[in-house]
């Protein structure tokens, strides 16, 4: 769910009281263990750390002219979201593997995709642990495991497409039995010969 606002304080202003408090507890944190290369702002309808251009001038590879995603924090639908960059580009899942032991040690339940961390209230997240999740990645760093993973990206051959599952099969030809009995049902039905007025 992107924000419409145009500034970090805008954004934290649309939230309901709950919901501002926990991003701001974040905000605080992710702040005071921040690199000085870093910058704050908004990014793709979220609260984003990134690298500016004058660090990394050429930018996101997605979008060049979008300063290098580093974290975010959103408010989305049914939880609130914390994205970490430092480690979706770690060289070799260490920093991915240390973030998730540290958080498990914590004694709260992580939810976590790639590189998304999903929570609902702000004691369902070890602030020390994210503090030292961005503390560890300093923007030198950050930019060399980036550039790494895009060259290694480059250099993989192409994956070869993947076959369909027995399940994804069956589901696709039943659509298909479906739409062609839907079809038969609904066209007219030619009228004989035989019952045709002369």
């Amino acid at each position: 769910m992107q924000s419409k606002a145009t500034s970090v304080k805008d954004y934290l202003d649309s939230l309901p009281a709950d919901r501002r408090e926990a991003l701001e507890a974040l905000r605080r944190v992710i702040r005071a263990n921040l690199d000085k290369d870093f910058e704050e702002g908004m990014q793709y309808g979220m609260i984003g750390y990134y690298v500016p251009h004058r660090v990394f001038p050429a930018g996101y590879h997605c979008d060049p002219k979008q300063p290098l995603p580093f974290a975010a924090l959103a408010s989305q639908k049914n939880h609130m979201s914390l994205y970490l960059g430092c480690l979706y580009t770690a060289e070799d899942d260490q920093e991915r593997a240390w973030f998730e032991q540290a958080w498990t040690n914590s004694g709260r339940k992580l939810d976590m995709g790639k590189s998304c961390v999903r929570f609902k209230r702000i004691d369902d997240v070890p602030l020390e642990v994210v503090g030292e999740a961005i503390r560890r990645m300093p923007a030198k760093r950050f930019i060399e495991a980036y550039k790494a993973a895009r060259a290694a990206t480059a250099s993989a051959p192409a994956r070869p497409k993947r076959a369909a599952s027995a399940k994804s099969a069956k589901k696709a030809t039943a659509k298909k039995t479906a739409t062609t009995a839907k079809k038969r049902a609904t066209k007219p039905k030619p009228v004989s010969r035989a019952k045709r007025a002369p």
